[in-house]
């Protein structure tokens, strides 16, 4: 906590094990937690998914739940909004299996150091290869380490 109000790491620590147990539950995988600052207040925003995607229902049945087991846990001190919705067209990619999972779609992947003089690519993903997520890129294959991905999600395909 810093002056009383909790720091976003901290609270999405103590939070997500709550909402993956209760989404596992519901047949619901959650993809992303994150708790910020918007427009004055605190916002605690679960995004979910499952195969085929998410219904309105799903989301009201994760939020109903979550809600009342956070209101029983109080984990957070300051008082926030609760969003439960579907991580959207451009999917964040954050676990192993997620590389597995939508192998064959295109992605972009952004690197925390540079890998071949660049940060940003973008390309099919072959999938999760001995530690290394593949993607063939216009100028060929690329293999960049699971553990220097920044941040990677799916592009949208029209």
């Amino acid at each position: 906590m810093l002056g009383g109000v909790p720091v976003a790491r901290d609270v999405v620590a103590l939070v997500a094990p709550v909402a993956e147990e209760l989404a596992a539950r519901l047949g619901l995988e959650v993809v992303d937690v994150e708790y910020r600052r918007e427009g004055g207040g605190w916002v605690l925003r679960v995004f979910i998914d499952k195969p085929g995607g998410v219904t309105l229902d799903d989301c009201q049945a994760l939020s109903e739940e979550l809600s009342d087991r956070l209101d029983d846990l109080d984990p957070i001190p300051t008082s926030y909004s609760l969003e439960v919705s579907s991580p959207g067209i451009e999917r964040p990619l954050k676990r192993p299996a997620d590389f597995e999972r939508f192998a064959g779609r295109r992605v972009h992947v952004r690197t925390f150091a540079p890998l071949e003089g660049r940060r940003n690519f973008q390309g099919r993903l072959v999938g999760l290869v001995e530690g290394d997520v593949v993607l063939e890129t216009d100028a060929g294959q690329v293999a960049i380490p699971h553990d220097l991905v920044a941040k990677a999600h799916l592009v949208a395909e029209f």
